[in-house]
């Protein structure tokens, strides 16, 4: 996100917001927060079409992008209201998503357990099967006299 967009979400200015990145720098790596080169800004304004004209319409300094880490580090550096609920909101999503995370690995082995048995059934059944294909190859057996004793009623 870019860092106008990110200070409006934070209820705070684009520029006090470059301000608390730039005073804490160690905390943005290039990983967390980037400055966009001159030509991914002059891309960025030709996809907007609508650039009002005149002085002091558009920022001098090319704008600060930030990944998700770096939307998640804002948090601890702004001082705004917004931006405390912002951390907060972040921190209860972080253990929503570990807690689901936690869930899904238990039904993880659930279903691999289930796979495991059913491969172990179908390997029975394919012997089965095997052992069914082989029977009906055989020459059938010969036809035998009815056991008992069948009296001529004519």
């Amino acid at each position: 996100m870019l860092d106008r967009d990110l200070a409006a979400l934070y209820g705070v200015p684009a520029k006090r917001l470059n301000e608390a990145v730039k005073r804490n720098r160690e905390r943005f790596p290039e990983d967390f927060a980037f400055v966009l080169t001159g030509k991914e800004v002059e891309a960025l304004r030709s996809q907007l079409a609508t650039l009002k004209t005149g002085r002091g319409q558009h920022s001098k300094y090319a704008p600060y992008a930030f990944t998700e880490h770096g939307v998640v580090m804002l948090c601890s550096v702004l001082r705004s209201r917004r931006a405390i609920q912002m951390n907060i909101a972040v921190v209860r999503a972080f253990v929503r998503l570990r807690e689901l995370i936690a869930a899904h690995k238990d039904l993880a082995e659930e279903i691999e357990k289930l796979k495991t048995g059913q491969a172990q059934h179908a390997s029975v059944i394919n012997l089965l099967v095997e052992e069914i294909q082989s029977m009906k190859a055989l020459p059938a057996p010969a036809k035998k006299r009815p056991i008992g004793f069948q009296a001529d009623l004519s």
